[in-house]
């Protein structure tokens, strides 16, 4: 299997790099500059000057991109919707690395964990700039995405269990009660979806077991 991880030298990127390596995954790390992941072959481009030639031959691609700046949460609806345009239509399936605020917290599907009195103002702007480009995703019927959300204590530092709970649009907690998750188990979780490809056209969502 050949995968590209778009953004790869980010904290979420490194460790989905590093773990479809130790799977024996065919990987291309897609980076702006220096290459800092475990990946021996690399693209060295910006996410918006990607091709529909430079992702041709991979079967999947990983968006692991991130902006947290008030001037540039935008670019998480352009980014996602620039790689669904060079997608379109192909077998190649895209994997975003998704957040967890767009999760919903009732059966309805009416109210989101960002609306909730204890969701901190601080991250409401990239909980909605994250949820408007799923919503943007969803009308994508030209592209075989998955967007997958994790818990809502993503930890860049934890350890990794290699156990999760798979879930799907609602926020789902772990037998302790808790919404928590490594980025190492996250990326256990996408590269099993990377594999597997049994969700395309879904968000789900990962906590740890």
């Amino acid at each position: 299997m050949k995968l590209a991880v778009v953004c790869a030298n980010g904290k979420a990127g490194k460790r989905i790099v590093k773990e479809a390596l130790s799977r024996g995954l065919d990987v291309t790390a897609v980076v702006r500059g220096e290459n800092r992941t475990e990946a021996k072959q690399v693209l060295r481009k910006d996410l918006f000057d990607l091709t529909a030639a430079d992702l041709r031959g991979f079967d999947v691609v990983v968006d692991a991109f991130g902006a947290w700046t008030e001037d540039t949460l935008p670019q998480h609806s352009t980014s996602l919707k620039h790689l669904c345009d060079i997608l379109s239509g192909t077998e190649t399936r895209l994997l975003v690395v998704g957040g967890a605020g767009s999760l919903y917290v009732n059966p309805e599907h009416t109210v989101q964990v960002m609306d909730g009195p204890d969701f901190p103002d601080v991250f409401k702007p990239l909980a909605m700039a994250q949820g408007k480009a799923l919503e943007e995703l969803r009308q994508r019927s030209d592209v075989k995405w998955t967007f997958l959300s994790p818990a809502g204590d993503f930890q860049a530092d934890g350890e990794r269990t290699g156990r999760y709970i798979l879930g799907g649009e609602e926020l789902t907690l772990n037998e302790k009660g808790e919404s928590i998750i490594s980025y190492a188990d996250y990326a256990i979780a996408m590269v099993d979806e990377a594999v597997s490809g049994s969700h395309v056209q879904q968000r789900i969502s990962v906590v740890r077991r």
